[in-house]
C-alpha cells in the first residue's frame, strides 16, 4: 500500500527515492540552520518537531499522532487505545544517565507514534538527549545494521543487548558536522534507504 502523499506519487520506488532525498535535504537543514536546538529534548513535543521537519513536504501526518494500529513483522506496536497515555508515561521518564535515555528510547520505539519514519526521526532524538544529558552521541558508522536491527528487536523483552551495541559506540565529537551527516545515511539506510548522501543533497 502506498502512503498518500503531498507529492501526489503513485510509485513506491519513486515514493521512497523522493522521500529520502527530501527528508534528508531536511535533516542537513535542521542542522545547518541551527533549527536542532528548538528541540524540546527527551519530550515527545521535540520528537515530534523532529519528525515533522523531515516530512512536512511529504505527508499531511508529519508530526501528527498516528490514527491507525500499525505493525512490523509480527509485533504490533503501542494499540492506538494505549498510545496517549504511552507517550505521557515515556514524557515523564529518566533521562540522566545512559542506560536510563536508553530504556525511554526503547519505549519510544515500542509506541512508534507515527504512521512512517519513527525510527529516522526517533534516532535524532536519541541522540539529542545523549549530547545534553552525557555530552556524547552515538557514531552511528560504528553499529552494524543487522546487530542494531536484531537488538532492537529482542529489546521488547530485554535492552541490555542494545545498551550495550550502542555504548561501545559513543564518542564526545558531539558537535561534528560531519559525523552527524554520516549519522543520518546511516540511519537510513537501516530502513533500506541508500540512494543520496546526505552531504550532497
Amino acid at each position: 500500500m502506498i502512503l498518500e502523499n503531498k507529492l501526489n506519487i503513485t510509485n513506491q520506488i519513486e515514493l521512497s527515492k523522493a522521500e529520502e532525498k527530501i527528508s534528508k535535504k531536511k535533516a542537513k537543514q535542521l542542522f545547518d540552520t541551527g533549527d536542532i536546538s528548538k528541540v524540546k529534548v527527551g519530550a515527545f513535543e521535540g520528537l515530534a518537531y523532529i519528525h515533522n521537519y523531515l516530512f512536512e513536504e511529504i505527508y499531511d501526518f508529519a508530526g501528527k499522532i498516528r490514527i491507525v494500529n500499525i505493525s512490523k513483522g509480527d509485533f504490533r506496536f503501542v494499540p492506538l487505545m494505549y498510545l496517549q497515555n504511552s507517550l505521557d508515561y515515556i514524557d515523564k521518564m529518566p533521562q540522566t544517565t545512559f542506560d536510563q535515555i536508553i530504556e525511554k528510547y526503547v519505549e519510544m520505539n515500542i509506541a512508534h507514534p507515527f504512521r512512517e519514519g519513527n525510527g529516522r526521526a526517533t534516532r535524532i532524538w536519541l541522540d539529542l538527549m545523549l549530547k545534553k544529558e552525557i555530552k556524547q552521541v552515538i557514531d552511528w558508522n560504528l553499529v552494524d545494521k543487522e546487530d542494531y536491527l536484531s537488538a532492537m528487536q529482542r529489546s521488547v523483552v530485554k535492552d541490555i543487548e542494545i545498551k550495550f551495541l550502542l555504548k561501545q559506540a559513543l564518542t564526545d565529537e558531539i558537535d561534528d558536522k560531519a559525523l552527524f551527516m554520516k549519522g543520518i545515511d546511516v540511519s537510513y539506510y537501516y530502513e533500506g534507504y541508500s540512494e543520496f548522501k546526505t552531504e550532497e543533497v
